[in-house]
């Protein structure tokens, strides 16, 4: 059942693209529902803006209108689309100029979009506190770290998809990922010595 369910979105998608590639849009909103939502949320953790990452996503699915010759249809559509996105969202938190305020909760629609539904109740109190530490810390990062996060924690690539999406040798995606780490760990663990 779940490999005909695949088998018949994968055709779908084909379609889509294939209707995209002859001029017609009604194949680009096929592709928007499909990935909108995974698309928002990786953009959304890179910027830590709902609209600035929703921006970003909008102006990304009008690119691929424009550049869908250029996919090549023997890869998955998503992996290509996603690394669109997340490029698309690191150029914009490097262009954003203004100061954001770290001491501001994270959107709650986020954290509730983050949350295990099947917590008990005093987990919750310290799940809570716990992303919200992780949310701060996340936005403290450079938006390359953030972005190698974002694919290898809430995206699952690999190390070896990650080097293939962003370009990159396998030598400087592993740094990131190495120094985002130790960032996160070294800012989680001084905001816990701070709450002592």
């Amino acid at each position: 059942m779940t490999s005909s369910k695949s088998q018949r979105a994968y055709l779908d998608e084909q379609q889509a693209i294939a209707q995209l590639k002859q001029g017609d849009l009604n194949g680009l909103e096929f592709l928007v529902q499909q990935n909108q939502v995974q698309a928002v949320h990786s953009a959304y953790l890179i910027l830590g803006e709902r609209a600035s990452a929703e921006d970003v996503v909008q102006t990304a699915f009008l690119k691929i209108a424009r550049k869908i010759n250029q996919f090549n249809p023997k890869y998955p559509f998503r992996p290509w689309f996603l690394r669109i996105v997340i490029n698309d969202a690191i150029k914009a938190a490097k262009r954003q100029q203004k100061s954001v305020s770290f001491d501001k909760p994270a959107d709650e629609a986020v954290l509730d979009w983050l949350t295990d539904k099947t917590p008990r109740p005093e987990e919750l109190a310290e799940a809570s506190d716990l992303r919200r530490k992780v949310w701060t810390a996340l936005q403290q990062l450079p938006p390359e770290q953030r972005a190698v996060i974002v694919q290898r924690h809430f995206l699952e690539m690999s190390e070896a998809e990650m080097v293939e999406k962003l370009e990159r040798p396998a030598s400087t995606v592993k740094w990131w990922l190495h120094s985002a780490r130790k960032s996160l760990k070294a800012l989680l663990a001084g905001e816990n010595h701070e709450n002592r």
